[in-house]
């Protein structure tokens, strides 16, 4: 996982002193890999072991670890392709730098979300659909969108998948489930109450609960036994969370390809299904 991400997605949650430093980094990525600690320390106006501790939050012994590792992520750093636009979308922005603004947005979500979760947390998850008795996708708002085409996808490989865009109907079900079924939570935020309630009833009934979540530290990534994380830049309401859920979608669309490749009848069924779809479509 990026250290630049992890940094950038969990900013809000810092205390004040964290936060000041770790914006500076987000922000001035190569001045601070000329930077000492003490010389980061006198530009954030914080002191030098804050600077330390920040590092040995963030998992690294030293600060020179955390230097190390910011090098590492800007090698690897995302760039929008030459001539995109990537940035916050404003009002008096035209039509082609609203258009370039947006996909360099969907883009950059896209990979950033791919990239953090680790291919053994990936594999863990696709152990336990694999397992499942009965898969139980859970979201509202722009996370049912995403949950109900996962859905569908698992239906189209004969799996068992419980999924209704009604909250109180998702919350009978989660009521439903045993030892041997799974939750699949989805909230960028973390904190939709109808999601967590939903995620609280699946975990009391034994079920394993997987949740598809943003990188900040939240009350639905507390709860699960497994985490995939989703990065997502909206800028405030007028995003209409359009990054995450394309981040959601990306994750979700990686899943379900990875379940094709390990499930030997996969293409049967899929064939299966279109031809029942088929035959509605000739009547």
């Amino acid at each position: 996982m990026s250290v630049l991400t992890k940094i950038h997605a969990t900013l809000d949650t810092m205390a004040p002193a964290d936060r000041q430093i770790g914006q500076f980094i987000v922000d001035n990525p190569d001045e601070m890999l000329q930077l000492s600690s003490a010389a980061l320390a006198e530009q954030t106006g914080r002191s030098q072991s804050s600077v330390v501790k920040f590092s040995q939050k963030l998992g690294y012994a030293t600060y020179q670890q955390l230097k190390l590792a910011v090098s590492e992520a800007k090698t690897k750093q995302w760039q929008a392709p030459a001539g995109m636009v990537h940035g916050s979308i404003e009002r008096g922005d035209g039509y082609m730098t609203v258009l370039q603004k947006l996909v360099a947005s969907k883009l950059a979500s896209m990979q950033q979300t791919t990239s953090i979760n680790t291919e053994q947390t990936i594999g863990e998850v696709l152990d336990r659909l694999d397992r499942a008795g009965r898969i139980h996708l859970a979201g509202v708002s722009a996370s049912a969108l995403v949950a109900r085409d996962f859905a569908i996808k698992l239906m189209k490989l004969g799996r068992n998948v419980l999924h209704d865009s009604d909250s109180h109907v998702q919350l009978a079900s989660a009521s439903s489930l045993g030892p041997k079924d799974v939750l699949f939570a989805l909230s960028h935020s973390g904190t939709s109450i109808e999601t967590l309630r939903i995620a609280e009833q699946a975990k009391a009934r034994g079920a394993a609960v997987v949740v598809m979540t943003s990188l900040k530290n939240n009350p639905l990534s507390r709860i699960a036994d497994l985490v995939l994380y989703s990065v997502g830049d909206d800028d405030g309401v007028r995003s209409s969370a359009i990054s995450a859920r394309d981040a959601q979608l990306a994750l979700t669309d990686l899943l379900f390809i990875l379940l094709v490749q390990r499930q030997p009848d996969a293409d049967d069924h899929i064939r299966n299904s279109e031809a029942a779809v088929s035959a509605l479509k000739q009547a």
